[in-house]
């Protein structure tokens, strides 16, 4: 069996896809998840008997042994589709335009950086010259409007409008788009927003105007994103960002829009466990304060320029390192020599401990100076991947009060981070 599946709060980019995916792959099965954007779910509620899908619940996953995944990389934004994760034997395909590196690891995958997903759909459908009803092109045309504003969002490519006239061409409705794009909004919403633009600070972070708004919300609110956007303009900044919380529930939903080169804000919400694209992303949140998400929002947006650096960019090397057995004057002395504060404890390739002048501290007489480190080191110690960011390896420093991170590449130490590596990077000090 194989099935097709995208993003929760399925928009109509990811339904587009959904159904292109089925007619490239005219066995495969339509799997949407539950919680469907309002404007797909009235869509699908009139046009249901033209496009046949399912839940995760109708299919049996035990059975699938071929996955499709389109306009998303992260398998926490699938729904129930954890079964597949880890199976062994299952092929997985990925269509995204999404760029930023996901948690799927996909058999074979086209992903490209253009407006909708759709479009990549658009380009395999006309690559095998599948015919299309006017329904299905009317679907497929909301799919690369709705997620180019009509064309008109900066992150549009020539592709995307040759893609949309093709669609034209076969019929697709504007008619029907002009019913079914119009963004939902309410008197919930609009108490929302008037809120949001009473409260609304405006500061400028990295040459960029940003306004981020804390709101508490009763119950569950669709469309929120709508509020965010309109937000956005009328304030007339770069990006804004709406969190929004219900009292007592430890939880919250963050919402981004931007408009602004150089501001990627579905990199800024996939570090926070979200997703999306430059110009749009979300993340939902747990046991968080909504200061303490503000904050994290404007540490990532001061980094976020250098959002591509990697811990590997950034880290010493070679790393000189000690074995458990050699002696704490011996270690005094590199530390001396060297010019540096720690050092890794490392047995047969394999990284034991770390000492660092902290350690010193314990050391009461001379004569324990002839001892080893292992009796001095801290055996507990906290590493990071060569692939993980500047933000991801300060909050470890942070949290922890740790000045150096070992950089531990399939168990083996390959260089070290040290805090001043990170303030380097923060503070713009980083080379052409």
């Amino acid at each position: 069996m194989q099935i097709v599946t995208t993003h929760k709060n399925t928009d109509f980019d990811a339904l587009a896809s959904v159904i292109a995916a089925t007619l490239i792959f005219q066995d495969a099965l339509a799997v949407l998840p539950k919680n469907l954007n309002p404007n797909v779910k009235a869509f699908l509620s009139i046009h249901k008997e033209l496009f046949l899908t399912h839940t995760a619940a109708d299919v049996d996953l035990k059975a699938v042994d071929r996955l499709i995944v389109v306009d998303v990389n992260s398998w926490s934004r699938l729904d129930r589709m954890e079964a597949l994760k880890d199976r062994n034997g299952i092929e997985v395909l990925l269509w995204d335009h999404h760029t930023g590196t996901g948690s799927i690891r996909p058999s074979w995958s086209c992903i490209e950086p253009v407006g909708a997903a759709t479009t990549l759909m658009v380009r395999e459908l006309k690559k095998k010259r599948k015919p299309l009803t006017p329904m299905q092109a009317t679907l497929l045309l909301a799919g690369i409007y709705e997620d180019t504003g009509n064309l008109t969002f900066p992150s549009t490519t020539s592709e995307d409008a040759h893609a949309a006239g093709w669609l034209l061409e076969r019929k697709a409705d504007l008619l029907i788009l002009s019913t079914f794009l119009k963004p939902a909004y309410s008197e919930k919403h609009k108490a929302i927003l008037s809120q949001m633009l009473q409260n609304a600070e405006r500061s400028k972070i990295k040459g960029h105007r940003i306004s981020i708004n804390k709101v508490n919300i009763a119950g569950h609110v669709d469309s929120l994103a709508v509020v965010v956007r309109m937000a956005m303009e009328i304030l007339n900044v770069d990006a804004a960002f709406g969190i929004f919380s219900e009292p007592g529930q430890g939880r919250c939903m963050v919402i981004g829009r931007g408009q602004a080169e150089g501001l990627d804000v579905g990199s800024i919400m996939r570090s926070m466990g979200g997703g999306g694209h430059p110009r749009a992303g979300s993340a939902h949140l747990k046991a968080v304060h909504p200061d303490a998400v503000e904050q994290w929002i404007r540490e990532l947006i001061q980094g976020n320029q250098q959002s591509s650096v990697q811990i590997s960019d950034l880290m010493s090397f070679p790393v000189s390192t000690v074995c458990s057995q050699t002696t704490m004057e011996e270690v005094a002395m590199m530390l001396r020599n060297q010019g540096i504060t720690g050092i890794p404890v490392v047995d047969d390739g394999r990284i034991v401990g770390m000492v660092s002048r902290r350690d010193f501290r314990r050391v009461r007489k001379d004569s324990q100076l002839k001892s080893t480190v292992k009796a001095f080191m801290s055996k507990e110690v906290l590493t990071i991947a060569p692939g993980n960011s500047p933000m991801q390896a300060a909050a470890i420093m942070v949290k922890h009060d740790v000045g150096r991170l070992p950089v531990v590449d399939d168990g083996r130490v390959i260089g070290i981070l040290t805090r001043s590596d990170v303030m380097r990077f923060f503070y713009d000090l980083l080379p052409d």
